[in-house]
């Protein structure tokens, strides 16, 4: 039986102390900022060197935009990503499935397998990859591939610009989940670090212990948490935790305190997501009562209208800037 019987006090810690949100968004800003522009640059460095051969071949395979049809595809399906970055504006998937009026399949496997279905007739193939041909004849940039215009052959500066532009827009959208990895990566890290250092030992992953029976002493991260779905008992989700901490005297029927680390590079993101946090705090009170804890561990930009929301569903956090606020939750 899931739910607990026994009655706990929820200690706030920083959800009812609204006079201090301010200055906190203020430093957690900084220290996110510091962060980027010391990683940012870097990441995104080395994703366009890697993209940047892509684009380079994909110059190659049509002899320079020039040439540009179903032979090529064809050979070289792969090269579909490169070519939506190459128009004006730049095209995502699903626009150009609707501007050329194709298949989604077909699109989406040249773009996430880099081949052309197997089970697609010859025909319809053939019409379809005609169909994005012509849209790419009629949308590419002409600012960025200038000899298209000319009708000449280009110089080996011209390609080179043409690709590093292109290669910009490719990582562009490649380097933000690598810059969440790593932001996530080293929030976890951090927390490890704290906890170690305030006694506590690591659970290694793969140990086949579920939340409840984490040891007193013991945290692990990436931990599911089976849950009730709705009024329904019957159907359950499992809620992803970053970490499940087990306090050092917790008794047998204890919860472990559970965090999730969460950062953001700009306000308008976190305000659009702010209810997943308000599903989940719902889904565990369902299940285990209200004396659950789920924490959230913050850097970057939350701002006042956010942590007003979390702090109405009864969701507390941390901030990393002042880690040692972890100890307040009985740690």
């Amino acid at each position: 039986m899931w739910r607990l019987l026994k009655k706990a006090i929820v200690v706030a810690v920083n959800r009812d102390k609204p006079d201090r949100w301010k200055r906190d968004i203020a430093l957690s800003v900084d220290l996110y900022n510091d962060w980027f522009m010391n990683y940012a640059p870097v990441a995104f460095r080395e994703t366009r060197a890697q993209t940047a051969k892509e684009v380079e071949h994909s110059l190659e395979v049509t002899d320079n935009l020039v040439n540009i049809g179903p032979v090529v595809f064809r050979h070289h399906p792969g090269i579909l990503r490169t070519l939506r970055m190459s128009t004006c504006p730049p095209l995502a998937a699903d626009r150009l499935i609707g501007l050329a009026k194709v298949p989604r399949g077909i699109v989406k496997r040249m773009e996430q397998e880099k081949k052309l279905p197997v089970r697609v007739g010859a025909e319809k193939l053939e019409a379809t990859l005609i169909k994005i041909a012509q849209i790419f004849e009629k949308m590419i940039d002409p600012d960025i591939f200038t000899w298209l215009n000319r009708g000449d052959a280009p110089s080996a500066e011209e390609i080179h610009r043409a690709a590093t532009i292109v290669a910009d827009r490719l990582c562009g959208a490649t380097a933000n989940p690598i810059i969440r990895n790593a932001q996530e990566t080293r929030q976890l890290k951090l927390i490890g670090e704290w906890l170690d250092a305030h006694g506590y030992k690591n659970l290694p992953s793969g140990s086949g212990i579920e939340f409840r029976d984490v040891p007193p002493g013991m945290y692990a991260f990436h931990m599911n948490v089976p849950a009730y779905l709705g009024n329904s008992r019957q159907d359950t989700v499992n809620i992803s935790v970053d970490a499940a901490i087990r306090r050092k005297g917790a008794r047998r029927r204890d919860l472990p305190l559970l965090v999730e680390a969460k950062s953001a590079g700009d306000f308008t993101n976190v305000n659009k997501r702010r209810k997943e946090e308000a599903v989940k705090i719902s889904q565990l009170k369902r299940t285990y009562g209200d004396e659950v804890e789920y924490v959230l561990f913050l850097c970057g930009y939350f701002d006042t209208g956010y942590l007003g929301y979390e702090a109405a569903e009864g969701i507390d956090w941390v901030w990393e800037h002042r880690m040692n606020d972890l100890a307040q939750f009985g740690l």
